[in-house]
């Protein structure tokens, strides 16, 4: 299973010369929009009791724009914790946010490393998308 699905290439299509940097653009708002979220994520599990509802709110958040860049690992993992929200386990809810902070963190560099190679290419060449 790859990190990335379709919509990602779908992104790399709406690419081109008049807007070159298209894709990384949208990666770094996702990026900043999900930074943001991390730590509001992190401080809802502090919280004793959890407010599932918020979590779950929070999740919902993530997991869409994860779905907007193609981040498909994230996404299942957002879905996961969104399944432990409506269950009840806080448990869950700890286990699978580490996962999914680790999933976003290889996501980030293995995206940072592919617009790198994408940048020493030039814009006639493209770089292997990241697998």
């Amino acid at each position: 299973m790859g990190f990335l699905d379709e919509q990602f290439v779908q992104l790399e299509e709406l690419q081109d010369d008049a807007n070159p940097n298209f894709v990384e653009e949208i990666v770094t708002l996702y990026y900043r929009d999900s930074s943001r979220l991390i730590l509001n994520i992190e401080q809802a599990l502090q919280k004793s009791p959890l407010d599932f509802n918020k979590l779950d709110a929070l999740m919902h958040q993530f997991k869409g724009s994860s779905s907007s860049i193609g981040a498909k690992k994230v996404k299942a993992e957002c879905t996961q914790l969104r399944e432990y929200c409506k269950a009840g386990s806080g448990e869950g809810c700890l286990r699978t946010f580490q996962q999914l902070k680790k999933e976003y963190t290889t996501l980030k560099k293995k995206l940072e490393a592919y617009f790198q190679l994408a940048r020493q290419a030039g814009p006639t060449e493209s770089a292997c998308r990241p697998k």
